[in-house]
């Protein structure tokens, strides 16, 4: 059992020794993991929750090689879901704008419409 966290540490070592020829022009960080998908809200929410507990049992007690290499495989997955996340508030400001536009017009179905929607998602986020 202490073989696998050793080799863990060692390949996040090794990666960070590498991590220069493995760069994209882009951002010069290199894909080497992959987060867990995100593909709509939910999915993104129950990732930050999960991975938000993860990342607070890991950072609790003494940071080591082997709980660093955790974290930074465990960023991937957050930094996934976050982005899910920002697409989906992006979205939502459309709607709600939608629905700020709809009120000062009086147009009681475009209201009706996207403040329904609105509530919807929103209150999947702060529920």
């Amino acid at each position: 059992m202490k073989l696998i966290p050793l080799l863990t540490a060692l390949t996040f070592s090794l990666t960070l020794t590498a991590a220069p020829a493995l760069a994209s022009d882009d951002d010069k960080r290199p894909d080497h993991f992959k987060g867990k998908p995100s593909e709509n809200l939910e999915q993104a929410l129950d990732n930050l929750r999960e991975y938000n507990a993860k990342l607070t049992e890991v950072i609790n007690g003494e940071l080591t090689p082997q709980k660093m290499a955790e974290i930074h495989q465990l960023t991937y997955t957050l930094e996934v879901a976050l982005q899910r996340l920002d697409e989906e508030v992006d979205d939502l400001q459309d709607v709600l704008e939608n629905v700020h536009k709809g009120s000062e017009h009086m147009d009681f179905d475009k209201v009706t419409k996207n403040a329904k929607q609105y509530l919807d998602t929103s209150n999947k986020i702060v529920n």
